[in-house]
């Protein structure tokens, strides 16, 4: 792993020499870390030099699964910019990443996984009754505003406290993902979340003498709550509910179909999770589809049915 670490440090020396922005040297440093990181845990332990195409391969489904196609490729074209370093550093005789496919790699067409309103009523039922104090106001309004709005794990992270609006009850969404700011208006049990957060929010930074962190969601040490530790944390009261959790992301692929499944139309559904095309949005009506239901029950067989048959 030293060897790793030394390696990534020279390439991203070398990266960061392109004058490339800072955001994009913290992707190519992120993505390079899970590399690392994945590697020294396999066993028996991998040798750089003998890394061969079917682990990458394996890698990459491990880190692209549900995700968009502009992700895949991102996560691909900085693993092909590492590999051309490795050769150049003689490690590798050749980059096996250059004749690699982004999207073959990830399985885009099978259904989103969503999460069941049985598991959702556990999960929130954990939340609930572990601990008390700052931690339980935060995985109780972490919940709610994956759930609620579909929030990206990235945008979520990225909310500051002038995100919220109190008086509408709205959260301004930043426009990093998709080049456009949103407003998305929150149910009335996620306002109550968030609301009752912000007061432990305050104590807690007051405490810590940090109360100008402009963060919404921040950790026990006053800073920004990252992407990587949003995860953890519900991975864990996935873990604790008896499920699994595959990605933060089900609870954005269980807010759309849910809000398709009330009835919300599919214009509606694309505005609060902000896709830019409603063909994404589309992806939901396989799980949810409440107007395919209600023609069906229309269709004329229905009245052809036999007494004794029905």
């Amino acid at each position: 792993m030293r060897r790793w670490d030394r390696l990534m440090e020279g390439y991203l020396e070398e990266y960061a020499g392109r004058g490339r922005s800072a955001g994009m040297e913290a992707r190519v440093a992120y993505v390079l870390g899970r590399w690392g990181r994945w590697m020294n845990r396999r066993r028996p332990r991998l040798q750089l030099e003998r890394v061969d195409p079917d682990l990458l391969v394996s890698f990459m489904r491990g880190q692209t699964s549900f995700r968009s196609k502009s992700t895949v490729y991102g996560t691909l074209s900085v693993m092909r910019g590492m590999g051309d370093y490795l050769v150049r550093e003689g490690v590798w005789i050749a980059n096996p990443l250059r004749w690699m496919k982004g999207p073959k790699l990830t399985p885009y067409n099978r259904l989103p996984k969503r999460i069941d309103s049985n598991q959702m009523q556990e999960l929130w039922r954990q939340a609930a009754s572990r601990g008390g104090g700052y931690h339980r106001h935060l995985r109780l309004v972490l919940l709610a505003i994956l759930y609620a709005t579909g929030l990206r794990r990235g945008e979520l992270e990225r909310l500051d406290l002038s995100s919220w609006d109190r008086e509408a009850g709205i959260l301004r969404i930043d426009g990093r993902k998709t080049g456009r700011e949103r407003m998305v208006p929150v149910p009335a049990l996620a306002y109550q979340c968030i609301e009752s957060y912000l007061p432990q929010r305050h104590n807690l930074l007051e405490k810590l003498n940090c109360i100008d962190q402009p963060a919404l969601l921040v950790n026990s040490e006053g800073r920004r709550l990252r992407g990587d530790s949003i995860s953890k944390m519900m991975r864990t009261l996935a873990r604790r509910s008896g499920m699994k959790l595959h990605s933060v992301h089900q609870f954005r692929h269980s807010c759309a179909s849910d809000l398709l499944a009330a009835g919300v139309g599919l214009p509606e559904v694309q505005r609060i999770l902000g896709h830019q095309g409603i063909a994404t949005t589309v992806r939901y009506v396989h799980i949810a589809d409440p107007q395919r239901r209600a023609a069906m029950a229309r269709h004329p067989i229905n009245d052809w049915v036999p007494a004794e048959v029905a």
